[in-house]
């Protein structure tokens, strides 16, 4: 796997080109995003993690295999940011949900042992009206006992109220569990969004 730090945004006009498909990682801050997306693209230390929750201000670019670019966006939800701070995250994410200038779908991150705070349930919907493939991705798991999971999961679904069919894909980035899934899910989508892009055949 080829992976290069692209650029660092802060605002879609600095998105990078060529246009390519773009998956973009979104979680509440300290949910593990940067963590996962390292044990995603096969790198220790691309996505910065850090003991200081709200870290990443901006949208951050990988392109991989010159096929896609995984996005880091910033985490909600961190309180030790000023209020006009984290008005700006939000306005920023709505732009981002909003544009349709390019192939676009999210994996909403969110910390597997925790309920949905008001804040996910917030962004879930974000999500869920964009129209853009999503996937509901909780993490750590390798911190929630096994007997535990299923209760766990159905909890995040049934707290932020999402259809029965939503994309399910649980991970942890110790372990590796669910990585292999999240890759496939790309793989699909990523599949998906080039048979739109070719079109109704001629034939």
């Amino acid at each position: 796997m080829r992976v290069e730090f692209v650029t660092s945004a802060p605002d879609l006009a600095g998105r990078p080109l060529p246009v390519l498909p773009e998956i973009a990682c979104y979680g509440r801050s300290n949910c593990g995003k940067s963590s996962l997306i390292n044990a995603l693209l096969g790198r220790r230390r691309l996505a910065h993690t850090s003991g200081r929750p709200g870290k990443t201000r901006l949208l951050n670019y990988y392109r991989v295999d010159d096929a896609y670019y995984l996005v880091d966006l910033p985490g909600y939800g961190y309180a030790r940011v000023s209020r006009r701070q984290r008005e700006a995250w939000r306005r920023l994410l709505r732009a981002y949900l909003a544009a349709d200038d390019r192939p676009v779908a999210l994996l909403h991150l969110l910390d597997a042992r925790h309920p949905p705070s008001a804040d996910d349930r917030t962004v879930s919907g974000w999500i869920a009206a964009s129209g853009h493939p999503f996937a509901l991705v909780p993490t750590k798991i390798d911190k929630v006992g096994r007997s535990r999971r299923e209760r766990h999961y159905r909890q995040l679904v049934a707290g932020l109220d999402l259809p029965p069919d939503t994309v399910f894909l649980p991970t942890s980035a110790v372990t590796g569990e669910g990585l292999g899934d999240v890759r496939a899910w790309i793989r699909a989508v990523l599949a998906a969004a080039a048979d739109g892009a070719a079109g109704p055949s001629s034939g």
